[in-house]
């Protein structure tokens, strides 16, 4: 007969398993240089076939809610305005300052379905006018008002947050498809910010053959 406590070991045992594997796989910084493109837009991201991993950082009440309830709410979310997530770690890195910046203390790992991705892509206009892309700065402007994402490509950043050549992608949800993100595209979220953390103490400390990052490879 299975008694409470073994249960509860078996049960804990499956959970940290279940949760290990949602994390991405972390490589060493020269193995990442040596796999990611180093030029061009490119979407680079952690994912598996039918899923990606992507990044928000956020103040300990936004986060410990998160984290609890695996969806983005409570009273200190506020769904009325614009929430970035950055599907490249060191990008993200780069803004928050491996988790140094106020109110961006803790580094959530977020995964959502490639499906819906790419309907977040599908909806994004870029935050500037661009004459290549846009027929005129009318058309552009409607699709801004019309449209609840925004699109910019920036230079992305190494693991000292010097600027790179390749640029890097960030999306703004806002309205109902950030409220679509927040509470149903998102299948689960993890706590990164531990992991953040041990690879500034090894940037800090000059040790950069220790340093790992996610593993990344472009959106296709």
């Amino acid at each position: 007969m299975w008694n409470e406590k073994v249960l509860g070991r078996v049960f804990k045992l499956d959970f940290n398993k279940f949760i290990k594997k949602m994390y991405p796989k972390l490589i060493t910084y020269a193995e990442y240089q040596g796999t990611v493109p180093q030029t061009g837009q490119i979407i680079l991201a952690h994912q598996t076939e039918d899923e990606i991993l992507v990044y928000q950082a956020y103040n300990n009440r936004i986060a410990d809610f998160a984290i609890a309830h695996q969806y983005l709410g409570g009273s200190h979310f506020k769904y009325g305005r614009m929430s970035w997530i950055k599907p490249n770690f060191l990008w993200m890195m780069f803004r928050c300052g491996w988790a140094a910046k106020e109110n961006q203390e803790r580094i959530l790992g977020l995964w959502l379905k490639k499906t819906d991705f790419n309907t977040i892509l599908d909806q994004a206009v870029y935050s500037s006018y661009k004459e290549d892309i846009y027929d005129t700065h009318e058309n552009w402007k409607a699709e801004l008002e019309q449209k609840e994402v925004r699109l910019q490509w920036d230079p992305d950043h190494d693991l000292f947050g010097n600027k790179v050549e390749r640029r890097a992608i960030q999306l703004g949800l806002k309205g109902d498809i950030l409220a679509s993100f927040g509470k149903e595209m998102v299948t689960k979220i993890i706590d990164m910010t531990d992991i953040v953390k041990e690879q500034k103490a090894r940037i800090d400390s000059g040790v950069v053959a220790e340093i790992l990052v996610p593993k990344e490879w472009a959106v296709r």
